[in-house]
C-alpha cells in the first residue's frame, strides 16, 4: 500500500473507524476495567470490534491500546506489560485489516503533565517509544497519538514514534469551543498552534478527534487547513454533542445525521473522516 499522506495528497478521502470503547462497553468490558488487558485475555472480543469496521467500509482501523502507556497501565499494575499488550494490539488490528487496510495503533495521552514535574520529558519520551515499538512489531504501519491537549507532550509522543520506528504517524488534538467561540484545547492551545507545533514535530498527518460532533469539527478544520495547507488532516468526530438521558450520557447523532455533514468536513480539507466516542459501525458505515 502507499502510505496514508501519500494516499490522501493524491486526492483520495479516506474513511477512519469508530469508536473502540463504545464497542467494547457494549461487549460487556465493566467500567474502570482496563481495556487493554482484554488484548489479551478477551481477544475474540476486541477481534469482533476491529472486524466490524472492516466490514463497514474502513480503510483505517485502530487498535485497543489507547490506555496502554507504561503511566496508564501502572493504574491496573500492568506497566510491566506494556510491550506485551501494545503487540497484541496490533496483532488483533492487523488480523482484521488484512493487506488492504491501513492499521493506525492508538496512542493516547499519558495523562501527566510536564509543567506539574511530575515527569521529566526523557520518561516521556521513552514511555511513548516503548509503545510505537511494540505497535510496530505487532503489525501497525501507522500510529494515531490522539485526544491530545498539551503540545508539549504531543511532539514528544511524535519524536519518540519517528526516531525509534518507521511508523507513519498522525497527531489529533481535542478541541472544545470557549465563550468566545474560539476553538482551544484544555491546555489553551488552538488548531493554528497545533498545525505548526505538531508539523515541525514530524507528523505527517494533522487533525482533530473527541469533543465535537462533524459540524463542529468544521471551523477547526478550517484553522488546521490554513495553518498547514500541504498536510492531510484526519477528523474522527463524536456521534454528536453528548447529551444526559436517563442518567445516562448519549450521543445522539444517528449514523444518517453525520453523513449529511460529511461534504462540509471535506470541503473544509479533511482527507481522512472517521468517528470517536458514540460511533458504531452503522456509523462508519453510512460516513463510507
Amino acid at each position: 500500500m502507499k502510505r496514508i499522506a501519500e494516499r490522501v495528497n493524491s486526492g483520495a478521502v479516506l474513511v477512519a473507524d469508530g469508536a473502540w470503547g463504545t464497542m467494547l462497553h457494549a461487549e460487556g468490558l465493566p467500567p474502570g476495567d482496563c481495556p487493554e488487558l482484554w488484548c489479551v485475555d478477551r481477544r475474540p472480543l476486541v477481534l469482533k470490534v476491529a472486524r466490524s469496521y472492516v466490514e463497514a467500509g474502513a480503510d483505517l482501523i485502530k487498535t485497543n491500546s489507547f490506555g496502554a502507556s507504561r503511566f496508564k497501565l501502572d493504574v491496573y499494575g500492568l506497566a510491566g506489560r506494556c510491550s506485551e499488550l501494545n503487540r497484541a494490539a496490533a496483532s488483533i488490528s492487523r488480523e482484521a485489516a488484512g493487506a488492504d487496510r491501513h492499521v493506525i495503533a492508538s496512542i493516547g495521552p499519558t495523562g501527566i503533565l510536564l509543567l506539574m514535574g511530575d515527569v521529566s520529558e526523557q520518561q516521556l519520551y521513552e514511555a511513548f517509544a516503548e509503545q510505537a515499538i511494540a505497535l510496530e512489531q505487532g503489525g501497525a504501519d501507522a500510529c494515531l497519538i490522539e485526544t491530545m491537549s498539551a503540545l508539549d507532550e504531543a511532539c514528544i509522543a511524535i519524536r519518540a514514534a519517528k526516531e525509534n520506528t518507521r511508523l507513519e504517524v498522525l497527531c489529533t488534538f481535542t478541541f472544545e469551543r470557549n465563550e468566545k467561540g474560539e476553538y482551544r484545547t484544555m491546555m489553551g492551545v488552538g488548531p493554528a498552534d497545533m498545525a505548526r507545533g505538531t508539523s515541525e514535530a514530524g507528523a505527517d498527518v494533522i487533525g482533530t478527534n473527541c469533543g465535537n460532533g462533524l459540524e463542529r469539527m468544521i471551523p477547526v478544520v478550517s484553522e488546521l487547513r490554513a495553518a498547514a495547507p500541504g498536510k492531510p488532516i484526519i477528523v474522527n468526530a463524536n456521534a454528536g454533542a453528548p447529551v444526559i438521558r436517563g442518567g445516562k450520557t448519549v450521543f445522539p447523532d444517528t449514523p444518517e445525521a453525520m453523513a449529511t455533514l460529511v461534504p462540509g468536513v471535506i470541503g473544509a480539507g479533511a482527507g481522512i473522516v472517521g468517528g470517536c466516542c458514540g460511533t458504531t459501525p452503522a456509523h462508519i458505515a453510512a460516513i463510507a
